[in-house]
């Protein structure tokens, strides 16, 4: 492993008063740093050099920052930036059948639930509002419902469409251009 960083320095930095303050707006500068800091991590969390991670609550929260969040930041914009969703799906349901979720502090939890938001399978909606709902964690809740009811419309996320290259239908493209359109 070329750079070996904690999991609890990821969790340290991404639960910081600085990000905390950027998690739903962040900056091109914060993003640029994030890449700085983190992009050698998250290649070799691909390659499984921190599988050991999935050995434990903060480990499988560090996992789910690293393989959904921070991409976002890392390649905004980017095909790259959802290349890790499905590795943070999988993290996120096995922390869960572990009930490594039970573990994990409410305030940080929301991490750990949020890649099942992101997936544009139906199921894992289901799953993340009724996670969401059982946690009590009313906004993150509320934002969940409105994930599930696009993929309920849509099959997909229309505000991807651009980034994934993907033709939008007409009803997408009415949608997008309504003042009710989620843009990521």
């Amino acid at each position: 492993m070329t750079d070996p960083v904690s999991k609890e320095e990821i969790l340290d930095f991404w639960f910081s008063p600085e990000m905390k303050k950027a998690w739903f707006n962040s900056t091109e500068a914060l993003d640029k740093k994030i890449r700085s800091q983190y992009e050698t991590t998250w290649k070799a969390a691909i390659r499984g050099d921190y599988d050991e991670w999935k050995d434990s609550a903060e480990g499988c929260l560090a996992l789910s920052i690293l393989f959904d969040q921070m991409p976002l930041n890392m390649f905004r914009g980017e095909v790259k930036s959802f290349s890790t969703e499905a590795m943070a799906i999988r993290v996120a349901k096995h922390a869960i059948d572990k009930g490594f979720d039970r573990h994990i502090d409410k305030d940080r939890l929301a991490f750990l639930y949020m890649p099942l938001m992101h997936s544009e399978k139906i199921a894992d909606q289901e799953l993340s509002v009724a996670l969401f709902e059982k946690a009590g964690l009313e906004e993150n809740l509320r934002f969940a419902k409105h994930h599930r009811d696009l993929i309920k419309k849509f099959g997909r996320f229309p505000h991807r469409n651009k980034i994934l290259q993907r033709e939008s239908t007409a009803e997408e493209k009415a949608y997008l251009n309504s003042k009710q359109a989620f843009t990521g």
